[in-house]
Formats: structure tokens, C-alpha cells, sequence
């Protein structure tokens, strides 16, 4: 299986990220730069090839290539970003895919949608409703992936930016998620709670082995006692944006 993410250079502007749910505090540029670098080394570092999407310096968010995009097989849904801040990263993003040979399809307006929304597990998909995506933008979604045999499901988000910034899913399908955060984890047939929050955030990187943040030990033991092996970076300047590890690339399988 071809192994590969796509990734993009913070911004000059970052420190001037959109925010919603936390007060702002200073963001150490140089060392978000730093975090960054070693971000993409993990990922390199675990076979993972990685390609750049050309930087936007003029949009402060653009590192969080993530919520441009949602990939499904050959199929790359551009988004229409729920921010109007935003919607000028889509365009970078589109590109690189078509160099890379993905089929392309949009969501229009007045669908918005984020690609953080969107938690993708054995051909279920899962988006949050209620923050920067609005349900004509969920429909056209799943009129893109049904006849990829997707079943899309909305889920309501009220508590956290994104979907993803409350839960994720460990590689057996567990959805994990810092409770305060989660609007209602019944939504999932199995979900375990975490015990900090940026523990809620694990990028998959193969079936045994997830990244996550060194910002939260406490999970990291609970992963590995559930026989994971853990991969961990500090972001601890992009988690003052609201950001996390999985905002930080779109992961390319197939």
C-alpha cells in the first residue's frame, strides 16, 4: 500500500488563526515552525511520503491542510470552508491532488463543510454539524461517497471547533474522545474516554501504530496498555489554535 499525506508550511500570519472556543495566547512562531518540521519527520519516519501543497502566507490557518479536503478511495472532495477566512486554501490543495491522479469532485454553496468534521471509519463517515458545517454541505458529501459505498452520518457538535477536535478512532474502530467535548458519545457502538484532552487526537499510522500528542501521558499509557504502539510529537503551538495532530495532514491510502 502506497503511504502517503499531504502537509503544508505554517503561515507568517499563523499567530492570527481563527478561534472559537478557547482565548487566545501567544504563538511562538519559530517554535511552531520547529514543531512542524518534526511533525512531517514522524510521519517520514514511518513510511509515510510526504508532499507539500504549495503555502498560502496569506492565510493564517492554511497549515491545517486538513479541513480542505476530505479523500475517500480515488475521490477528493474539495470543501467550502465554513469561515469565508478560509476558503482561499481550497485552491492549493486541488491542485496537488489532480497532480497526483484523484478524481475531483466539490460541495458547493450553500453547503459549507470542513474537513476536520469528518471522521472516516470502515466505510462509515461520520461529520459534525453545528460549527463550520451546515447540513446542505453533509448532503452533497454523501451523494459524493455513496456510490463509493459510504454511509455518511451527522453528528451534532456544539462543544469543540470540529468533529475531530472531540474524537477520533483507534485503529479496531474504538472511537475515543475527551468527554466535556463530546455532545453525545452514544453516537458510537464503542467509545472510550480519555483522560486528557489532546488525547482525543490519534493519526493512524498503520494497524497497530497511531501518532498523537506528547501532551497527554496519561493517554498514551491507556493506548499502549490497549497493545498500541505510540508515535508522539509536541504541538503545542498549534493546539493553541484549536489545532491538532490530525489537522496537520490528509493521510493519502491506496
Amino acid at each position: 500500500m502506497n503511504r502517503r499525506a499531504l502537509v503544508r508550511r505554517p503561515s507568517p500570519r499563523l499567530a492570527e488563526g481563527l478561534l472559537t472556543h478557547i482565548d487566545r495566547v501567544p504563538v511562538d512562531l519559530d517554535l511552531a515552525q520547529r514543531q512542524w518540521e518534526a511533525y512531517v519527520a514522524a510521519l517520514q519516519a514511518e513510511g509515510w511520503e510526504t508532499i507539500e501543497v504549495p503555502a498560502a502566507p496569506d492565510c493564517p490557518d492554511s497549515v491545517f491542510v486538513e479541513d480542505t479536503v476530505v479523500v475517500y478511495d480515488d475521490l477528493a472532495v474539495i470543501t467550502r470552508p465554513g469561515a469565508d477566512e478560509r476558503k482561499a486554501e481550497v485552491a492549493g490543495t486541488e491542485q496537488a491532488l489532480r497532480d497526483l491522479g484523484y478524481r475531483i469532485a466539490h460541495i458547493e454553496s450553500p453547503g459549507t463543510l470542513d474537513g476536520g468534521d469528518v471522521l472516516k471509519h470502515d466505510g462509515t463517515v461520520w461529520v459534525g454539524l453545528g460549527g463550520r458545517t451546515n447540513q446542505a454541505g453533509i448532503d452533497q458529501l454523501a451523494e459524493h461517497l455513496g456510490p463509493l459505498g459510504a454511509r455518511v452520518v451527522a453528528v451534532p457538535l456544539t462543544r469543540a471547533l470540529h468533529l475531530k477536535s472531540a474524537v477520533t478512532a483507534l485503529p479496531d474502530g474504538t472511537v475515543v474522545g475527551w468527554e466535556e467535548v463530546v455532545d453525545d458519545p452514544s453516537t458510537w457502538d464503542s467509545f472510550l474516554a480519555v483522560p486528557e484532552e489532546p488525547g482525543s487526537h490519534v493519526v493512524l499510522l498503520d494497524k497497530r501504530t497511531v501518532l498523537m500528542s506528547a501532551a497527554a501521558p496519561r493517554t498514551r499509557a491507556l493506548y499502549e496498555d490497549r497493545g498500541l504502539r505510540v508515535v508522539t510529537v509536541d504541538v503545542t503551538e498549534y493546539e493553541k489554535l484549536e489545532g491538532c495532530v490530525t489537522c496537520l495532514s490528509v493521510r493519502l491510502r491506496g
